[in-house]
């Protein structure tokens, strides 16, 4: 069965929805009912880790309009852009707006020119001007920063603080911003008329925001929403929400403000609610099958115990669910099981896309934070699996309080989807006072191969009070300690301190693979 065309044809289909293009139409599957509260005429935030569809979402919009034309849809990704710096990384998302304006280059053929194209051009020399600039950076412990105009000697002064852990400072002798500021009227009657009588609306899709440098996002987004705010042109962000900063306060509020200035809309499924997560992805991975062929029995590629496994190990999000099940069926036939899919090549699966990938992931976008990021999860692995011997564990949330910027990391983790809240808001057992919010570990990190010797918190099934099994019984993870764990540089680089706490642990391979 698992080795059928049938199934073939689902797994290049699944393959080929990875593939997002701006040119071409990936494969989307709505369920939640967001592609229409997206199609909205108001101004949005898309949330969603790496992986929960935000992209997909964002270019299926894309090409629906273009194919409708209605309304006209302007996609910037920003992964393109990301290396620049401020205002730069603005003037080139402006420029990208009204270069794909109607009127862009002028009529008749260019010749006659328009606001718009002389907008165009002023921008790309603006661009291109280098920036006269004495700069000086100093780390501290700050945590939080924002944006400073004040007036100086032939120039104004711009201070740029970065939160939590690092502060910049840059003064610019250009003129770039104050040109923007200037010019922000003009550029809005710009699009105003372009627009009037061409299209009733347009979309701004700004993909992968997360990219720009986290202290200068608040002043992007501030700007392109001022510019928007009033015409028939909607601003429609795609992040990771605490990769993410909106606002600023420094003297004055910088940014926006979420249910006020821009609508939210959040992709991302959690184990929260196990059953509902768990419902979503395989009726995800169900309408694919369909999309193949008529009435495909997918349920049926699936033995009693795997569906949960694949969900638990996917940690909830869609890209990762699918690419394991694609790979989980590939590694079953080359061992010769085609019959169904087993817990056990569900998380052998995983362990290919392990927490090694997603460190690097890491590596790759965090910047300035990856190191602590790493060395807060190389403790919370020693403190689960070597110390407390249990795979989930609770965060107080008067400790959060009290450690915002730790707390902070851990979200990051879980952005990072190393980590997965299973509980907003539960008691503690053992007397323990206050309210918690609980956290699993990745399963890829304790599954495959099964450790000997842990306890795999079962938060998917519930006691007789309906209560989550485990949760409570959980350890207390001190945010002191993470604060320690921060700080510490000599520490060992966290592959090995991972590495080394999975040698300690006896391995153990049942038939199933799968916790009971």
């Amino acid at each position: 069965m698992l080795d059928s065309q049938e199934v073939q044809t689902l797994k290049n289909l699944i393959r080929d929805s990875f593939r997002i293009r701006e040119n071409q139409d990936p494969v989307y599957v709505d369920l939640g009912g967001n592609l229409q509260r997206f199609s909205s005429a108001q101004h949005q935030v898309l949330f969603g880790r790496r992986g929960s569809g935000k992209s997909c979402l964002q270019v299926h919009f894309l090409r629906q309009a273009a194919n409708n034309r209605d309304p006209l849809a302007i996609y910037i990704g920003v992964d393109e852009i990301k290396r620049l710096g401020f205002p730069d990384v603005l003037i080139r998302i402006l420029l990208e707006v009204f270069q794909r304006l109607p009127g862009a280059k002028g009529k008749f053929f260019g010749l006659l020119k328009t606001p718009q194209s002389k907008i165009i051009k002023d921008l790309s020399v603006l661009l291109d001007n280098p920036e006269d600039a004495d700069v000086s950076q100093k780390d501290s412990r700050g945590s939080e920063g924002g944006l400073d105009l004040a007036p100086a000697v032939g120039a104004p002064r711009i201070g740029l603080k970065a939160s939590r852990g690092r502060e910049t400072t840059t003064t610019f002798k250009s003129k770039k911003l104050d040109h923007l500021e200037r010019h922000l009227q003009n550029y809005k009657s710009a699009i105003r008329t372009s627009i009037k009588g061409t299209w009733p609306t347009v979309f701004i899709l700004l993909d992968d925001f997360y990219l720009i440098k986290k202290d200068l996002q608040p002043h992007v987004i501030d700007y392109l929403h001022r510019l928007l705010r009033g015409t028939d042109a909607y601003l429609k962000v795609g992040t990771i929400r605490h990769r993410t900063q909106l606002r600023v306060h420094e003297g004055q509020t910088i940014g926006v403000e979420l249910g006020q200035d821009v609508e939210e809309i959040s992709l991302d499924k959690t184990f929260e609610d196990f059953e509902g997560t768990n419902s979503y992805l395989h009726s995800m991975l169900s309408e694919m099958g369909n999309a193949g062929h008529v009435n495909m029995d997918v349920a049926g590629l699936f033995n009693s115990d795997a569906p949960r496994a694949l969900t638990l190990a996917s940690g909830g999000v869609p890209r990762d669910f699918l690419n394991i099940f694609v790979d989980a069926i590939d590694l079953s036939v080359r061992a010769g099981k085609r019959d169904r899919l087993t817990p056990t090549f569900i998380y052998k699966s995983a362990a290919q896309h392990s927490y090694k990938s997603k460190l690097a992931n890491i590596q790759e976008e965090a910047g300035y934070d990856a190191e602590k990021l790493g060395r807060v999860y190389a403790d919370l692995v020693a403190f689960c699996l070597k110390d407390k011997k249990k795979t989930a564990f609770l965060i107080s949330i008067e400790d959060a309080r009290q450690h915002p910027d730790q707390h902070e990391l851990l979200q990051q983790l879980m952005d990072f989807k190393l980590l997965h809240v299973i509980s907003q808001n539960t008691s503690a057992a053992s007397g323990r006072q206050g309210r918690y919010v609980a956290y699993t570990l990745d399963f890829s990190i304790f599954m495959e191969p099964r450790r000997r010797g842990i306890e795999i918190v079962e938060f998917w099934k519930v006691d007789d009070q309906r209560r989550p099994i485990g949760v409570r019984e959980s350890p207390d993870y001190p945010l002191a300690r993470a604060a320690d764990a921060a700080a510490n540089a000599d520490s060992s680089p966290v592959e090995e301190i991972v590495d080394s706490v999975e040698a300690e642990l006896e391995v153990d391979v049942p038939e199933t693979g799968a916790p009971d």
